[in-house]
């Protein structure tokens, strides 16, 4: 990254928590819409950690901004909510996240798509 003196230097990577509380601390009125932006944001995620179904509505205007139909979206929902039940199952029965749920995961996919997860999204990107 380029100093204000124009020489470069080594620097860390931020993440993007460093990078949110960087911004926060720059005192200039051009970061003002940022800092408001990310205001907003956490309001909303903290609204959400109290009621979790905004996280579902949130969702699914996405969706619908990204142009998907109603259909494809509740489909797209329930796939998650059976997802979610099928995953509970492999964890009651041993099955460690990671390795063996992608393993299985690739198993289903290959299944049903006649391919691996891989092939599938990159078909599909």
């Amino acid at each position: 990254m380029q100093s204000a003196d124009g020489k470069f230097y080594k620097t860390d990577v931020a993440d993007t928590e460093q990078l949110f509380r960087l911004i926060q601390s720059i005192p200039s009125p051009k970061a003002e819409p940022f800092k408001l932006w990310v205001a907003k944001i956490a309001s909303e995620r903290l609204d959400e950690m109290q009621d979790p179904e905004l996280t579902i509505d949130r969702a699914m205007e996405q969706y619908m901004q990204l142009g998907y139909s109603e259909n494809w979206i509740n489909q797209r929902l329930k796939s998650i909510e059976i997802r979610k039940e099928l995953t509970d199952e492999w964890k009651n029965r041993g099955l460690k996240e990671g390795q063996q749920f992608a393993t299985l995961t690739d198993i289903i996919t290959k299944a049903w798509a006649g391919k691996t997860t891989k092939e599938y999204k990159v078909l599909n990107a």
